[in-house]
């Protein structure tokens, strides 16, 4: 585990030192911002958990839109600049630096989400929610963001630039995004699965209301492994190319 730990050293240093990084928080909690004061609490008397559960919606947007962007450049930004040759000759698995990358990133992103905490605990001092509702909302923004992330990983590896990385992520995102719409129309049983793939819809709604089901950390997990292993796939076969 000494060289994942020595990718995940690295790639956080990147993010530190890029200007990129702090880009891409600055757009994410001003998003947020925006959206938590326009439809959270802006749009009328509500109850507070209801205003809680808005928070959490619209964060999820924002989650998502960041995660395409801080996917886009961890393998394809090594295969344009041509350092990924360097680490392909290097004594570090192909599923060492797939996870390497993905777990510096995933902590980029709780950093990112975390410093909008403040939000709901406003909405904590006054009004009446319970600091579950808000840890459980935060966990499922995690598990949203890091299955985004994974799928962009898959993008990344696939992707000779960034730019086309960015495109395939997003369009991976979205995909699994409205596969609920998908469902509406297709007939039984091949709606019921449908349905349970969407990334959004059927699974992140119960951790908006403060509720986390194992099946929904199941889904989350099991999407994000897929994704890690077909990205680790495709780098052991362009290896041996």
């Amino acid at each position: 585990m000494r060289n994942v730990w020595w990718i995940v050293r690295r790639e956080l240093g990147s993010y530190l030192r890029s200007p990129a990084g702090y880009i891409i928080i600055f757009a994410v909690l001003v998003l947020d911002g925006l959206l938590f004061n326009a439809f959270a609490i802006g749009a009328g008397a509500k109850k507070s958990s209801e205003v809680l559960e808005h928070f959490f919606y619209f964060s999820s947007g924002s989650i998502l839109v960041g995660s395409v962007f801080v996917s886009m450049r961890l393998i394809a930004e090594e295969r344009q600049t041509g350092t990924l040759a360097l680490l392909a000759t290097s004594p570090v698995a192909e599923w060492q630096l797939i996870l390497g990358k993905y777990v510096s990133a995933l902590t980029f992103l709780a950093v990112m989400t975390g410093l909008t905490f403040y939000m709901p605990i406003l909405v904590m001092v006054n009004g009446k929610v319970s600091l579950a509702h808000i840890l459980a909302g935060y966990f499922g923004l995690l598990l949203i963001g890091g299955a985004a992330l994974a799928l962009g990983m898959v993008a990344s590896a696939l992707a000779p630039n960034q730019l086309v990385a960015a495109v395939l992520a997003a369009t991976a995102v979205v995909v699994f995004l409205l596969l609920w719409l998908l469902s509406r129309i297709a007939s039984p049983p091949i709606d019921t699965l449908v349905a349970y793939l969407s990334l959004h819809d059927k699974h992140f709604r119960p951790f908006m209301r403060g509720i986390i089901s194992i099946q929904d950390v199941v889904f989350y997990v099991s999407l994000i492994y897929v994704s890690l292993l077909v990205a680790t796939r495709v780098l052991e076969a362009r290896r041996w190319r």
